[in-house]
């Protein structure tokens, strides 16, 4: 196949191509993951991208000068510089101009509460991520469905509204819209996990027989499963139901491996292995990657070890760690991905990600976040459990805040009874701190520096004081705000004894 020859582009004529672009990938993707792309033609899509972003992003032109590769030097998408994700941390890397943009999120891997990654995205761009997450979710989490199917979706995890730039958050929330019915809900707010709307909700369906879907964060789901097992608390959800959970679950949680993940899912909820859902996502690609035990089984397929299969529009390698050169099958190296639905950044991104392709390259499986030793990556991943919602500090604090929220509300649940806790309670008085770190996360993206940091050093600082202290000081001591707030309100809460009868 012959070189594409370098032809600078004017402003409109790049923005004509990006259009361009962005309408044949959008093709492709609204084809369905069970569409075939030759390679010839992925990989002439892949040569007109890559000149188009030479052209138009200076982060990744002088990327590529600095490697010696421009366009017309190289004939095959195996060749196009891969961006390492952490430039995404240190640059913004956008082949639009920024005014454009219309949609922000975080990436994860910085230590700092201010300065973040970003992964922008313009209008074109947008489209792009909300149909590939639209048939990639569709495909592998609800497989069954005939068009226009929806069910209630549980979701473990932020909204939107209350953390704006949060990959996770926006993507599922696109899911709740295309799939969810209209008494879907997240179940994290400003005092954590709703821990009681979560034990209706699962009650509900147990009684009607309608399958709900769950989707959030590992560690969410674990911490909830070990707290039910010690209430000896456990749900029959109706078949069909399923559980998907999301972002960098390294191999291991834990002491928790895969399989005894697979084994509470089960013993708690009643949804068998086969509905139990993985999905992949790098915020600095747009795709993210599902593995396929569901829709092997929606399909009739015989049952086969899990892998996330790649569609057409992407391709994935495992490069060597030595020498980044592309790895046979069933050899760990470092997850390289080529997504033609990344028109607004770079085509290939290269992660710390370490995992092996499958069935020539046309799946993947991840087996561990990449370590250093000695200054070198090493062939063993990190054992160290890595945050499902994230890397950052932010992230990272979040998830231990979900996770105490669970801890702390199941130890004060009473199951069937779904009466507001007493934390819920005192956060919800007019006044009360915002201590969810996500949502201090973004008072620094919208007020002055100063202020935020005031309010930011506040609220964490009451975080660290809520989660430190043991339940029972906390339960104490909201009696006490509560008794202060009202003098004689809680006689009426202190147990009766056993003889008497409550009045009706």
């Amino acid at each position: 196949m012959s070189k594409l020859p370098v032809n600078p582009l004017s402003p409109s004529e790049a923005e004509d191509e990006r259009h361009r672009l962005t309408e044949d990938v959008l093709r492709f993707i609204e084809a369905g993951v069970d569409s075939e792309i030759s390679d010839d033609v992925f990989n002439d899509y892949c040569l007109r991208m890559f000149s188009l972003h030479y052209e138009v992003n200076p982060i990744f032109r002088e990327f590529c000068d600095a490697k010696k590769v421009k366009p017309g030097d190289i004939d095959r998408w195996e060749d196009i510089p891969m961006v390492y994700n952490d430039v995404f941390k240190t640059h913004l890397v956008a082949s639009f101009p920024l005014e454009k943009s219309v949609m922000a999120c975080l990436t994860g891997g910085t230590t700092s509460l201010t300065q973040r990654g970003r992964i922008f995205r313009d209008e074109d761009g947008k489209r792009l991520v909300f149909t590939a997450n639209r048939i990639m979710t569709g495909s592998y989490l609800f497989p069954d469905f005939e068009a226009g199917r929806r069910c209630r979706i549980l979701v473990l995890a932020p909204s939107p509204e209350m953390a704006p730039s949060m990959g996770m958050a926006i993507g599922i929330d696109q899911t709740r819209r295309h799939f969810g019915t209209e008494d879907s809900m997240f179940l994290l707010g400003r005092s954590g996990i709703l821990i009681n709307d979560l034990l209706r909700a699962l009650r509900e369906s147990e009684a009607s027989g309608v399958p709900i879907a769950l989707i959030g964060a590992t560690s969410a789901y674990v911490y909830f499963f070990q707290a039910c097992k010690r209430k000896k608390m456990k749900f029959c959800l109706p078949a069909g139901s399923r559980i998907c959970d999301g972002g960098g679950y390294r191999g291991r949680f834990g002491k928790v491996t895969r399989d005894d993940y697979y084994a509470m899912v089960q013993d708690v909820l009643g949804i068998p292995n086969s509905h139990c859902v993985n999905v992949l996502g790098e915020a600095e690609t747009a795709t993210n990657l599902f593995d396929d035990s569901l829709r092997r089984v929606a399909k009739g397929l015989p049952f086969r070890q899990r892998i996330r299969p790649v569609p057409p529009w992407s391709r994935v390698l495992a490069m060597s760690i030595d020498d980044l050169k592309p790895l046979p099958d069933g050899e760990v190296g470092l997850l390289a991905h080529w997504d033609l639905a990344n028109v607004p950044t770079v085509l290939a991104v290269i992660t710390d990600n370490l995992g092996y392709t499958t069935d020539k390259g046309k799946g993947c499986e991840m087996v561990g976040r990449a370590k250093l030793e000695g200054g070198k990556v090493s062939p063993l991943p990190d054992e160290t459990a890595g945050s499902p919602m994230g890397d950052s500090m932010i992230f990272r604090m979040l998830e231990r805040y979900v996770n105490f929220s669970i801890e702390l509300k199941m130890a004060m649940a009473k199951d069937p009874k779904v009466e507001p806790s007493i934390r819920e309670e005192v956060e919800a008085r007019p006044g009360s701190l915002p201590s969810c770190p996500q949502v201090v996360d973004e008072i620094l993206v919208s007020q002055a520096e100063n202020e935020a940091a005031e309010m930011r050093d506040e609220a964490l600082g009451a975080f660290k004081d809520q989660t430190d202290r043991p339940l029972e000081w906390f339960v104490k001591e909201a009696r006490k705000q509560k008794l202060a707030d009202h003098p004689a309100g809680l006689k009426s809460e202190e147990p009766k004894p056993k003889k008497i009868k409550k009045a009706k």
